[in-house]
């Protein structure tokens, strides 16, 4: 009909419109925020451009769903406001035949949000850790500055220092470093040479022509053994497929039928967004009920606040799920249900203009509302 294809074709541009300015707004805050944490060396220069990429993709379902939910109400409430909705119910078109081409264009935005939560997302969450792991490692290795001591690696009490670098070859010429082991004993290095490497997931400090020290400090029990070559595992790459700290990583396939509660609350919150987006757009006809006689835009405060309950309502029973304190289902389904039933009572309200909002919504709990 003639009023689908123009209420699809407005929805289409408002959401082209929507999903750029709010994509803008969020990449301009996390590039800001990694460019911070480049600044503090948390993450590597060269990652940030990338990582912002990364996190533009883990950011788009959310995105979606947002763009569809908003611009559903914007151009719903544009036609209550304009007094085309009054036009097209007085034709005899009622409000329920507004979901048709309401679900017609939010169908495709879960199919996309679906393959993206589903399929897309672990792929881009674990190439997004290797990729920020990887140039961390590089950019750690390639800061050397000679005549200065700095710590190295994560271990306590592990300092070198270097006397001159070369920046061309890596190799470090002149190496002191001092470190601890575990019964509080010093081993102290001299060498005439060294270079850093990475090989098989290991940092190494590979050190040629030297001594090593090793004893207790304030006793002359120290040990000192010449050596040509000492390799010094610096640390080795974390495994960034942990089930428990990265599940984000993990395929879908794996998820499903897990015992673990992460893994459950992890598949919990890939199926919500896709069921959201559907139930928004649903929420969004009713919703966009405007009175032009009154002016108020009760109806915007209202959708914003169901938002916001919805969301918060399914991050609360992901992170009951995570804990082990309810069931996978008993997660999954409540918000959606709810959200749900008050779609329709709004939907039989909003069909009894007539009648006063309260007095509407008791005869729609007693399913005697009108068409």
């Amino acid at each position: 009909m003639i009023y689908q294809r123009n209420f699809i074709k407005e929805l289409s541009f408002t959401a082209v419109g929507i999903f750029v300015v709010l994509l803008a707004v969020l990449v301009s805050t996390q590039a800001i925020n990694l460019l911070g944490r480049a600044a503090d060396g948390r993450v590597a220069i060269d990652a940030v451009l990338a990582l912002v990429g990364f996190w533009v993709i883990g950011m788009t379902p959310l995105l979606l769903v947002l763009t569809a939910f908003i611009s559903t109400l914007t151009v719903l409430t544009r036609y209550w406001r304009d007094s085309e909705m009054s036009v097209w119910l007085s034709c005899g078109l009622a409000l329920k035949q507004w979901i048709r081409p309401v679900m017609q264009f939010a169908v495709p935005f879960a199919v996309l949000i679906a393959v993206m939560q589903l399929w897309v997302m672990p792929w881009t969450e674990l190439r997004s850790r290797e990729y920020a792991e990887i140039l961390k490692q590089k950019q750690e290795l390639s800061l050397v500055e000679a005549g200065e001591f700095n710590s190295l690696g994560k271990r306590n009490g592990r300092v070198y220092f270097v006397e001159t670098f070369d920046t061309e070859s890596g190799i470090m010429k002149n190496l002191f470093l001092r470190e601890q082991d575990k019964n509080g004993n010093d081993n102290i290095v001299f060498a005439k040479e060294g270079n850093f490497s990475l090989t098989d997931n290991k940092r190494t400090l590979e050190l040629h022509d030297g001594y090593r020290y090793s004893g207790t400090p304030g006793k002359a029990d120290y040990n000192r053994v010449s050596f040509q070559k000492l390799s010094l595992i610096i640390s080795t790459t974390p495994k960034l497929i942990d089930p428990v700290s990265h599940r984000r990583t993990i395929p879908t396939a794996q998820l499903i039928g897990s015992s673990n509660p992460q893994h459950q609350a992890e598949l919990m919150w890939r199926i919500s967004l896709t069921v959201s987006v559907l139930l928004l757009c649903l929420l969004a006809v009713p919703l966009s009920y405007f009175n032009p006689r009154s002016g108020h835009t009760y109806n915007i405060l209202i959708a914003i606040g169901l938002f916001l309950v919805y969301q918060n309502g399914l991050t609360f029973l992901r992170n009951a799920v995570e804990d082990g304190k309810i069931h996978f289902w008993l997660g999954l389904l409540p918000m959606h249900i709810i959200m749900f039933v008050i779609a329709v009572i709004l939907l039989r309200v909003r069909s009894m203009p007539s009648q006063p909002f309260w007095q509407a919504v008791a005869k729609s709990l007693t399913l005697k509302g009108g068409k």
